[in-house]
């Protein structure tokens, strides 16, 4: 049987204000409430709540066959919280109903885990803890921030935090001649390991509504019949998962509703279950429902699910990316050291990895989506803003 694992990263960062060295010493508050406002507003009336109104609505309909998992930051969380409570009750009536997975990660959606170990599983905790006190829901699978995966990795989330299974991204360099379609074991076969499908899941995220992709429109007929042929090459009854990862934002954002993506949705999971062999599950249960003697796979560099390359270049290649967080994890550590709840707090919301993201130099189509995501005018403005909020920390700090 192939079991679909539809997993959605939701995610807001604290966005910087315009911040210059005129500021710097001022006491200002490094965050643009007024722009955070208006982004989780505009998200929320695009995609969380109709989106969340439809998964919810075809859950009940479809009486728990179809399964969803998400992993919320706890960013995201705060400023449902701040500027859209009623996207908060919606996702708690989701995770209601028992077919929801809740995914565990960093708290502030950080690099932490390349700089910091301690405050890496400080964040874990802390992600943990939110997922217990806003949804009663104790987190069995592990998600690093943007996907970013190696060896060491699953000995932190395992031996120090419990964790059964984590997810990360399908790279070919790794794989080689193996496919997504199965579930793993880390190197050491101690942890339950699934990579994302990307080349489907990115034709819903990236392709859905181009025009000049030769595969437009996708219909559900057409990916459900890709999907059926994948089932093909398993011939000894083993259990195949299909791992469609994607931001949330997909639906009714990324692909506006005029697009069809609602629709899309709408008729998929339906039809997906008019095949005998096909069906739904959770992260979670693909630790049971492999049934065989899963591989080994070792990944000695890191990966992630950005860009074309799927590694760090997205937040460390150039030497702002480098010199902002080194300074950042410096500054982290001696914010610590201070005592100071409410710097602790602002130094960690700057340690989101967005705010590396948007000082990406990257040219043609991987710069072109650095830019959509980036409310600034330029990588140079992201990183005098970032740099001078460090700055003003640093003095506060002194």
């Amino acid at each position: 049987m192939l079991n679909i694992v539809f997993y959605f990263q939701v995610h807001q960062p604290f966005r910087l204000r315009h911040i210059n060295v005129l500021d710097i010493g001022k006491q200002t508050d490094y965050f643009d409430e007024r722009l955070n406002r208006q982004v989780m507003q505009k998200v929320a009336e695009k995609c969380y709540l109709p989106t969340n109104k439809l998964l919810l609505s075809l859950i009940q309909k479809l009486e728990g066959r179809f399964k969803i998992a998400y992993s919320i930051t706890g960013t995201a969380i705060e400023q449902f919280k701040l500027y859209s409570p009623e996207t908060l009750d919606s996702f708690k009536a989701l995770v209601d109903t028992g077919c929801v997975e809740l995914l565990g990660e960093t708290y502030y959606h950080s690099l932490a885990y390349l700089f910091d170990t301690n405050e890496f599983l400080e964040q874990v905790d802390m992600h943990r803890k939110l997922m217990q006190d806003e949804f009663g829901y104790y987190t069995e699978t592990f998600r690093n921030t943007e996907l970013i995966y190696q060896d060491s990795l699953s000995d932190l989330v395992y031996e120090i935090e419990g964790f059964k299974t984590i997810i990360t991204e399908g790279v070919e360099r790794i794989l080689q001649w193996r496919t997504p379609l199965y579930a793993y074991k880390n190197y050491s076969k101690d942890i339950n390991l699934l990579l994302k499908y990307y080349q489907l899941s990115d034709d819903i995220a990236f392709r859905f509504s181009n025009k000049e992709w030769p595969e437009y429109p996708l219909t559900v007929d057409k990916f459900v019949n890709w999907i059926d042929h994948l089932t093909l090459s398993e011939t000894e009854g083993r259990n195949q998962f299909l791992n469609l990862f994607m931001d949330y934002e997909t639906f009714g954002e990324h692909q506006w509703a005029e697009s069809g993506i609602f629709d899309f949705m709408q008729h998929f999971p339906a039809e997906v279950l008019k095949r005998p062999h096909l069906g739904f599950a959770n992260p979670k249960d693909t630790f049971t429902l492999s049934n065989y003697q899963q591989e080994g796979l070792s990944f000695p560099e890191p990966v992630s699910w950005a860009d074309e390359q799927r590694d760090l270049t997205a937040w460390l290649e150039n030497d702002m990316q480098r010199n902002a967080a080194d300074t950042l994890y410096r500054l982290l550590n001696e914010t610590k050291q201070k005592g100071d709840p409410a710097l602790l707090e602002m130094a960690r919301k700057l340690s989101t990895s967005d705010h590396f993201y948007y000082m990406c130099t990257k040219y043609f189509q991987d710069g072109d989506v650095h830019k959509y995501f980036s409310p600034y005018d330029s990588p140079d403005q992201a990183y005098i803003y970032f740099i001078s909020a460090l700055a003003d920390l640093e003095e506060r700090l002194h």
